[in-house]
């Protein structure tokens, strides 16, 4: 996974209360078997008109919210059925970092597994705020969201700051034993 330290990213709001994974990934579309791919596919069902053109009206195909890399959302973002492809699809297409107001307890998990960083912020005029800047920082050792005009702080639990803050997935926590595993597998053999 890469670190996330300090992260400058451009801003698209969607404050949408109840956003579930079906809308963010539809389930025709969980038919791959890789985490890559689903990027297309996100949010299709607002991204696209009947005809499969870019629906002008959704955040996400307005000229200026492309290139977006951090997503602002309502209350109880990603609920719904517990599928990790709606954390693959939202990296997918370039988000690394979720601001909400508060998440499904699975869709966090998925999120934080996939080096993403989901941050609950409660207070919906703190959102709609950070909404309205197109850049902001965030500093995930700090706990802070900065906006030109104010500071935002957020709570993490430290084992998931420390796991973002170092690019370290579980396999790569599990690799930093690989002396003891070895040392261990060799005397129980």
């Amino acid at each position: 996974m890469e670190p996330i330290n300090i992260f400058n990213g451009k801003t698209v709001p969607l404050l949408n209360d109840n956003i579930d994974t079906d809308q963010i990934i539809p389930k025709a579309f969980l038919k791959r078997i890789s985490k890559t791919g689903f990027g297309p596919f996100l949010f299709d069902e607002w991204r696209y008109l009947e005809d499969g053109s870019e629906n002008p009206d959704f955040n996400l195909n307005k000229p200026e919210y492309k290139g977006a890399s951090i997503l602002i959302s309502g209350d109880n973002f990603g609920c719904g059925s517990s599928r990790e492809h709606a954390a693959w699809a939202l990296k997918d297409f370039g988000f690394f970092i979720i601001i909400a107001g508060s998440f499904s307890d699975i869709f966090y998990m998925n999120c934080t597994k996939n080096g993403m960083l989901p941050i609950q912020i409660e207070n919906k005029t703190d959102r709609e705020s950070i909404a309205q800047h197109s850049n902001i920082t965030i500093d995930l050792p700090k706990q802070e969201i900065i906006t030109p005009e104010a500071k935002y702080h957020f709570d993490i639990d430290s084992t998931w700051k420390n796991k973002l803050v170092n690019g370290l997935d579980d396999i790569a926590i599990t690799l930093t034993y690989e002396d003891k595993i070895t040392e261990y597998e060799k005397t129980h053999n």
